[in-house]
């Protein structure tokens, strides 16, 4: 049975953008009322203020002042609660809409020019021609020396139907190659995937508004490329993932599940907490499933392994999870931007909150790192090593795990047990409730 993308509140969880929302309404009540010393101290930030604007030793702009000032605020609520300027704050929400008028390159900084990392299928660049490694030096003529990476792809965006033309440097050619480009509307492929012999391998490393719907396609083209009765099971690959839109994580969680709850979210108050239930229908076949998490899975990776585990319909492998179990919500403020503030905490269908916690893996299988990464100071981190984290809710706090991942397929340690191990079971319910194992 086919499920819809499922709507719900817009919030975030993660580093990934945001869905935009109304404003919560103000309750009344003692509690929120502010009182005598709370004016008592606004008229302190004001005297501050305006000290600032008379003596310091250069004119400060006012409109920085202020900022700093929300800055500071938030700053000191917890990490992922933050002001977003106008500019900050449009950026976001192209990112997480998964979609933006552009030429559809995958771009990296290298000696003071743009270097293609790889073109994406169907778009500008590769319709043009653009190869991996050339070295992008101009953009309408005009020398990307001293841009920053993220000033070169904002000029490189823009609206769709219109050109621009790209100066390219390329190993082998006696000149600069000149290429005009117009630009089409690009979507972020979240999802990845692809037929290992027997296997479905699904990569998704981020939760935009496409997620589930490329999800979606994944299952179908996987299922049938290998043939419903020659599939033997899927690895969800999560690591690395920094979250997203909680509507997405739901959604991507329903598509494994047949009934139960997926996630809950607890507000300050009692009236605030919401529950998510997943809908009639597997999109994979009931298939058996291995989920990888590791240090860099945060937040929305999160959500979908834990709904995942507590349920028994996949084994999680790999390393601890990063722990950020808060939900952000976007208030946006006008022409000035928008607020990005902690509202809630999540948990998982057993009741259990990750803050400061994470994911702990079924199987622990660690990655181990190449000998010129062995010297090097990759400490682990976690959501309890960030200053100002909100304290886990219950038990001991954990810290991360390392989050290094092999671009070698041959060389994922992590990747290639979870596809060992799929090849040995029949059904998911054989999969072991909990183990420890090591990648010697």
């Amino acid at each position: 049975m086919r499920k819809a993308t499922l709507l719900v509140l817009g919030m975030i969880l993660g580093g990934s953008g945001s869905l935009l929302i109304t404003q919560p309404q103000l309750t009344g009540g003692a509690a929120n009322a502010a009182s005598s010393e709370t004016y008592r101290q606004l008229n302190l930030f004001g005297d501050v203020f305006e000290r600032v604007r008379a003596d310091y030793v250069e004119m400060p702009e006012d409109s920085k002042l202020i900022e700093s000032a929300i800055n500071g605020m938030l700053a000191g609520l917890d990490p992922h609660s933050s002001y977003l300027p106008p500019k900050s704050f449009r950026d976001m929400q192209v990112q997480t809409k998964g979609e933006f008028g552009g030429l559809g390159i995958e771009v990296t900084m290298e000696d003071g020019v743009v270097k293609v990392v790889a073109p994406i299928d169907e778009t500008p660049a590769a319709q043009a021609g653009v190869l991996p490694n050339d070295l992008i030096t101009h953009l309408d003529g005009e020398p990307i020396q001293g841009l920053t990476l993220s000033e070169a792809v904002e000029k490189m965006r823009g609206r769709v139907d219109t050109p621009i033309e790209l100066t390219i440097v390329r190993e082998g050619a006696a000149e600069p190659i000149k290429k005009t480009l117009i630009r089409d509307t690009i979507r972020i492929r979240s999802v990845r995937w692809n037929v290992e012999d027997d296997l479905g391998y699904v990569r998704v490393t981020q939760f935009n508004e496409q997620t589930f719907e490329n999800l979606r396609k994944a299952a179908d083209e996987l299922q049938a490329e290998v043939g419903a009765e020659r599939l033997k099971g899927f690895v969800l690959d999560l690591r690395n993932n920094p979250g997203g839109l909680l509507d997405q994580a739901i959604a991507v969680s329903d598509a494994f599940l047949d009934k139960g709850e997926i996630v809950s979210t607890r507000g300050r108050e009692a009236r605030d907490t919401q529950r998510y239930n997943a809908r009639s229908g597997d999109l994979f076949g009931d298939k058996p499933v291995i989920v990888l998490v590791n240090g860099g899975s945060a937040s929305a990776s999160e959500i979908v392994a834990g709904a995942l585990q507590d349920h028994r319909r996949a084994t999680v492998l790999g390393t601890r999870s990063f722990g950020k179990g808060s939900v952000q919500t976007i208030i946006p403020l006008g022409t000035n931007g928008a607020l990005r503030l902690t509202t809630a905490r999540y948990y998982t269908p057993s009741g259990k909150s990750i803050q400061a916690m994470g994911i702990t893996p079924d199987i622990i299988v660690e990655q181990p790192l190449p000998e010129d990464m062995a010297g090097q100071n990759v400490e682990p981190r976690g959501e309890s090593s960030l200053r100002g984290h909100l304290q886990a809710s219950e038990g001991e706090e954990q810290a991360g795990s390392l989050a290094y991942v092999p671009q070698d397929k041959t060389e994922d340690v992590q990747l290639n047990y979870a596809f060992d191990l799929l090849r040995g079971v029949q059904t998911h319910a054989s999969f072991p409730a909990s183990q420890a194992a090591s990648a010697n």
